[in-house]
This record gives C-alpha cells, structure tokens and sequence, in this order.
C-alpha cells in the first residue's frame, strides 16, 4: 500500500478500521483480495511477482498492511535478499502474536528494502520501520496515518487520509473503500522533497493516483468488529476506471 490511515481502538466494538491505496506499476501482475488457496483462512491480494501481498486480514482476525519508505538517495545497507510483501504473509499465515512477530522482524530487518509495516489484532497493535532507527511501538489508541514515509509524517495526502476517516467515523455516508478517491494534487510548496523530480513529487502527492504507467490499483476498506470482519476492495486501470469489487464478511 502507499497511503493508509487507520484507527485503532482496542476493547471497543470496532478495534479496527482501516482505509487504504495500494499505488503501483500497472505492468507489475497481481491479483485481487481473494481467499488464497495454500492458506484458505487468509483474505489478502497477490502480487505475482514476489509471491507476497501488501495488506490482509485472515479469519483469527490478525491484519497487517505495508507500505515502502521513499528515501532517495537509499542509505548504504546490504543488499535486499527478501521480499516485502512476505512481512504481511507471513504475519497472516503464523502463529506467533504481533508483538512476537514484530520483534522476528525487526531482527532481520536489513534484509529488506525500506518499509514500514503495521500488525495486530483485535488487541494489539504494533508499527516498524526500518528506516527510523527505531524499534517496533505499540500503537495506542488513536488515528494514524502512513504513506511513504513514517508513521503520521504530515504529507498533505497523509493528512488528508486522516481527516477523510475521522469525519467518516462520525457520518459514514458512503462505503469505506471510497474515503481515498480523491484525484487531485496539492500545492507545490506543501509537497516533501524525497529526492525524485519534481514532477513526480506533483503526482505522487494525489490521495489517488492516475497516470499511464503507475497508479492505484486497488482501494480497500477493513473493519475488524467484535463478531464480524468487514472486507471491501476495489480494483482500477490505467485510466482510474473501477474494474472489479470484492465484498467479504466473516
């Protein structure tokens, strides 16, 4: 994913809900949220190319979402061996708690290219970067936002991520999936710099990303209740046409 916000509240009837765009290559394969045939208790898509997936849930109602670090020029570490997208299917398909599975990351880190990666339950949740120097934290209660950089950056699109969810919670007049449709760009001054051009700083600050080569491919609504997990994902083309609509409860 490249833009997510989340609110976490643990021990009320709705731990979770999260909202989230995955942004990527169209020309990168991947197929939509499914129940995945190796792990059937897992809910989560599939990017074709590493095996893994960025975001997903399964039916003992853990979740995880991913997203990468934008940090140009990359900071001299060993080379990646590992994918990303095994942090959250891993997760997904483990026995160990978050907090176990957060520290088994966090010691092999180095192996990854930047990212930042939230897991938990309906307990716990838990946040790492390994871009930060930090170690993983257990997230309170509260509103988060993530996009490429770390957790609750003040990107425009970040914030405007934030703000959506919190007026959502308190008047949900739509379905969660659609809270980041927003297609336009914010302001030139109000954009990070994050080493890439201009241009692409123009473009990537869009909550929802359309462009002939990259974009969003899929928006996703999660919401863990007390009895019943809420699964919405849309799917998009090149030209930010909705191409497909998955719905799960369980």
């Amino acid at each position: 994913m490249c833009l997510i916000s989340f609110h976490w509240s643990p021990g009320t009837a709705t731990p979770l809900t999260m909202v989230a765009n995955r942004d990527e290559f169209h020309q990168r394969p991947a197929q939509p949220a499914h129940f995945w045939d190796a792990f059937p208790y897992v809910l989560a898509g599939k990017d074709l190319t590493g095996g893994g997936t960025w975001m997903g849930v399964n039916k003992h109602r853990h979740f995880a979402a991913l997203t990468n670090v934008r940090q140009l020029p990359a900071p001299e570490v060993a080379p990646p061996v590992l994918s990303r997208g095994e942090l959250v299917l891993d997760f997904l398909t483990g026995q160990l708690s978050p907090a176990q599975y957060i520290e088994s990351v966090h010691a092999k880190q180095s192996s990854f290219e930047g990212f930042n990666l939230v897991v938990g339950n309906d307990q716990q949740c838990w946040y790492l970067s390994n871009r930060n120097g930090q170690p993983p934290i257990q997230l309170e209660a509260g509103l988060y936002g993530l996009s490429n950089a770390q957790l609750n950056t003040p990107w425009p699109k970040t914030q405007f991520a934030q703000q959506s969810l919190r007026t959502w919670l308190t008047t949900p007049q739509h379905p969660l999936y659609e809270l980041l449709q927003h297609r336009g760009t914010f302001a030139k001054e109000q954009l990070p710099n994050t080493g890439i051009s201009a241009e692409w700083e123009m473009l990537l600050s869009s909550p929802f990303i359309v462009s002939e080569h990259y974009g969003t491919r899929a928006s996703t609504g999660l919401q863990i209740h007390q009895h019943v997990v809420h699964f919405q994902e849309a799917s998009f083309d090149e030209t930010g046409h909705c191409i497909g609509l998955i719905e799960h409860k369980f």
